[in-house]
């Protein structure tokens, strides 16, 4: 299915570009603006972004990496880690 008419992206180059970061780099934080950089594209008028990211969403490799979860602001962890850089 064609998710972005733009650049002509399908459901299909979204899933292969995802599973190719995560292999690549498995702490890899992936982004829409990742995805079109490695299918050699750029984001043009944005229509596509709600099912481009339903898209991603469907990829069972799009998770957080581990080291990045719980780095929300008001998170324990995130407090506990800047409380012992003081």
């Amino acid at each position: 299915m064609i998710v972005c008419h733009c650049q002509n992206i399908t459901d299909r180059d979204i899933h292969a570009a995802i599973d190719w970061m995560r292999a690549a780099d498995a702490g890899a934080f992936i982004t829409p603006g990742k995805i079109y950089h490695a299918l050699g594209k750029s984001a043009d008028c944005g229509g596509c972004m709600p099912l481009f990211l339903a898209t991603m969403r469907q990829n069972d490799n799009l998770g957080v990496p581990d080291a990045l979860r719980g780095l929300t602001s008001g998170s324990d962890t995130h407090r506990e880690t800047q409380d012992a850089r003081r």
